[in-house]
């Protein structure tokens, strides 16, 4: 298994360690309700330097950007960020990302740089994708292996990280970035992003860079509540948002349309990989969505499982589910033909043979703020 520059500090907290993406990562430390909870009233420091970032830069850089991902990457300024993904000729998707617009003081006239933050899971897979359409008017560069990634998350987060750093963090809007020096540590970028709901940031750091850094936050925080936290967490947290988890709730067969993210498939902004099979899908209307229920009984769905109406006849399966520990009870998402798809329709979750009844609802599952 591959480590992260922070595995063995990880290991020195104790924390319950298991096999991700081919990472040796911290699933949790004081358990995942506890680190949850944390994150939604104080702030949790999460290690998430699996993830993995390509550089994109030069004269067609955006021009390869565009054609690859699905938002408009011609609306991005320098220092602001876009969530996005990598549909396939048929209209699935490669992977969901992130795509950063760069400040362009290290290019040449006429270039533009991007950096695209993929999942670790797919890094690879990511890299020949993009690489198999790009020209010799672009560079592709892959810092996964020397770039470290901590998600400081949480309503104190902006507190913690104000006393490490003189750039004003308080005041980078959501998906926008700065760079300056934190904790002594110079050219971090600081991302005002994340995947649990509660802000905060995500701080890219030189690998070497990464245990100072860690340090230095976590002491900062002690006297706010801050504890470290894993990928337990982070994934009860991201589903009370009803973000989507790649693997799971997205994949190569299915669409940005039929998983809600429609907002982020800019149809209008021109040719670029499967356009013209969404347009024809958006059209037409798709046929399944992806839809949350919450649970009417304390049993917890699990991905896979059958999605039933009152006959017992399949409507789809669970991709996604948890029991909430925001809201005391389970939680989960799954396809389902679209005429079921609304809120407030009774569905029943398929465990072990026996039908147990959930509801239909909108995301988020919980409110912040």
């Amino acid at each position: 298994m591959k480590e992260t520059p922070l595995t063995a500090t990880h290991i020195e907290l104790n924390a319950k360690m298991a096999e991700f993406a081919g990472y040796n990562m911290p699933i949790s430390y004081s358990g995942i309700i506890d680190e949850h909870l944390a994150v939604r009233n104080k702030a949790g420091l999460f290690d998430v330097s699996h993830m993995g970032e390509f550089i994109v830069k030069g004269k067609k850089a955006q021009e390869l950007v565009d054609k690859v991902t699905s938002n408009d990457v011609s609306a991005l300024k320098p220092g602001e960020i876009q969530y996005s993904c990598l549909p396939n000729t048929t209209g699935g998707i490669v992977d969901d990302l992130l795509v950063y617009r760069l400040y362009e003081d290290q290019c040449t006239e006429g270039e533009k740089a991007f950096m695209l933050v993929v999942n670790a899971g797919n890094i690879q897979k990511d890299w020949d994708w993009i690489s198999s359409y790009a020209n010799d008017d672009v560079k592709l560069t892959n810092i996964s292996d020397q770039t470290a990634l901590l998600a400081l998350q949480g309503p104190a987060a902006t507190s913690i990280l104000s006393a490490l750093t003189t750039v004003p963090v308080g005041t980078i809007d959501y998906y926008n970035f700065a760079k300056g020096t934190v904790a002594g540590i110079s050219n971090v970028l600081i991302s005002a992003t994340g995947y649990t709901g509660s802000g905060g940031y995500e701080l890219y750091c030189d690998n070497k860079d990464a245990l100072e850094l860690w340090n230095a936050i976590m002491t900062q925080g002690k006297s706010e509540g801050l504890i470290p936290a894993g990928l337990g967490a982070r994934d009860t947290l991201r589903l009370e948002m009803g973000f989507c988890l790649y693997g799971n709730d997205i994949n190569d067969e299915t669409t940005p349309l039929e998983a809600g993210l429609g907002w982020i498939t800019k149809l209008k902004k021109g040719h670029f990989i499967a356009s013209d099979i969404l347009a024809a899908q958006k059209s037409a209307g798709v046929t399944k969505k992806l839809t949350a229920f919450k649970m009417n009984e304390k049993r917890v769905p699990r991905h896979g499982y059958a999605i039933l109406d009152s006959e017992g006849n399949t409507l789809g399966e669970v991709t996604s589910g948890t029991m909430s520990p925001s809201l005391g009870y389970p939680i989960g998402m799954g396809y389902i033909k679209t005429s079921d798809a609304v809120p407030g329709r009774q569905i029943f979750i398929d465990i072990n043979g026996k039908k147990y009844a959930a509801e239909t609802v909108k995301v988020p599952f919980v409110k912040i703020g």
